[in-house]
């Protein structure tokens, strides 16, 4: 009697196949700083190789991607160019209590497009009739136009300067407008300024100077992939990928 048999078979063999199947790979939304744009799609590709994961990056400035999940946007990691904007989400108990780190750093530098004539020694160089304009992220919301902000009025000049601000949506397309030509010179960081030849370096503001940059990172507790989410945590923060971050000229915590 064949028919009733079959469905029994079934249902004998279906645990055991189940248990043999390999789990379904994770989709995991990262939400990240538009600094962050070529390493971490360099770390991604890395990762999905080895894990069999999806990493889906989306790339912004840190205040609109914060405001992104407080408005309930689909995400399960953020990485944040700025510890404020990952103070709003922590105040509201978006992340997940105790995944929060500091992960990297970074450094000003003023820019200038690659053929320019132009030079810079010191910040006050900016306040000469040379620069007409200056290109900043958003210095009232972007991290980097606010750290940029700092450091200039830390300097006393951001008062001489603040008419001649060409303010971007984000530190990358602060640094297009230098690399257009549309403005004499621009402040990003250090590690923005390595991935083009259309601008060069013309001033570093020295550590003790500048702002401290933290890029935060931590899981979100809306997190569909909680646990997906938290390896691919733990895999951004080893030494490993920590090594990438310096290739790229983000700066570390000491191994």
């Amino acid at each position: 009697m064949p028919g009733p048999l079959l469905p029994r078979l079934l249902a004998s063999l279906l645990p055991a196949l189940a248990l043999s199947l390999p789990a379904a790979a994770a989709e995991i939304r990262v939400l990240a700083a538009a600094s962050l744009t070529d390493v971490l799609e360099e770390l991604a590709e890395s990762y999905q190789k080895a894990s069999g994961d999806t990493l889906v990056l989306s790339f912004g400035a840190s205040n609109l991607l914060a405001r992104q999940v407080e408005e309930g946007a689909p995400a399960d990691l953020f990485l944040s160019a700025d510890e404020a904007s990952m103070d709003r989400l922590e105040a509201q108990k978006l992340l997940v209590a105790g995944s929060r780190r500091s992960l990297l750093s970074n450094r000003l530098v003023i820019v200038v497009p690659t053929d320019s004539p132009l030079s810079i020694r010191t910040a006050e160089d900016l306040a000469g009739s040379a620069v007409r304009h200056l290109a900043l992220a958003e210095p009232r919301t972007v991290p980097a136009g606010i750290y940029a902000r700092e450091y200039l009025s830390r300097k006393g000049l951001w008062e001489r300067l603040a008419e001649r601000v060409i303010p971007a949506d984000n530190v990358r397309a602060a640094l297009a407008v230098v690399e257009g030509g549309d403005a004499e010179a621009g402040i990003v960081y250090a590690s923005d300024a390595r991935m083009t030849r259309r601008v060069r370096v013309a001033f570093t503001v020295p550590a003790a100077e500048g702002p401290r940059i933290s890029y935060p990172v931590a899981l979100l507790s809306g997190s569909h992939e909680p646990e997906a989410a938290r390896r691919v945590l733990e895999y951004l923060s080893s030494e490993a990928a920590l090594a990438v971050f310096r290739r790229y000229g983000f700066e570390t915590p000491a191994p």
